[in-house]
């Protein structure tokens, strides 16, 4: 079975550092305006590395560290947000559809934060 991952017409590279940029942002912030399309794939993604955060040790921090832009993300993630779901299996983010679409291109926008 194949999954389709969502390219948002950039390569591989450039790809890349938008999600971690996204990820970055959302973790920062806790949580963030933006495109249904981005909402879900930074929802997929943060939840992985909130799973991997959970784990609290030396190893998974670095894991943290190398996945994400900047140091300070990963440590909120590792040292406040991980511990807020201990007892919790999944589900860390929630997506809230706004019912509006931006005036530029007509996207829908989609609040995404963590529970």
């Amino acid at each position: 079975m194949q999954h389709k991952q969502s390219k948002f017409h950039k390569k591989t590279g450039p790809r890349r550092s938008f999600m971690k940029a996204l990820m970055h942002n959302l973790i920062l912030k806790g949580s963030m305006a933006t495109t249904l399309d981005r909402a879900r794939a930074t929802r997929m993604a943060v939840e992985r590395l909130v799973t991997l955060a959970k784990r609290q040790d030396v190893a998974h921090l670095r894991m943290l560290i190398a996945r994400l832009p900047n140091k300070v993300s990963a440590c909120k993630l590792f040292y406040e947000i991980a511990p807020r779901y201990a007892d919790r299996t999944g589900g860390y983010t929630r997506i809230v559809k706004q019912g509006v679409s931006r005036k530029r291109d007509g996207a829908d926008v989609a609040l995404i934060e963590f529970v």
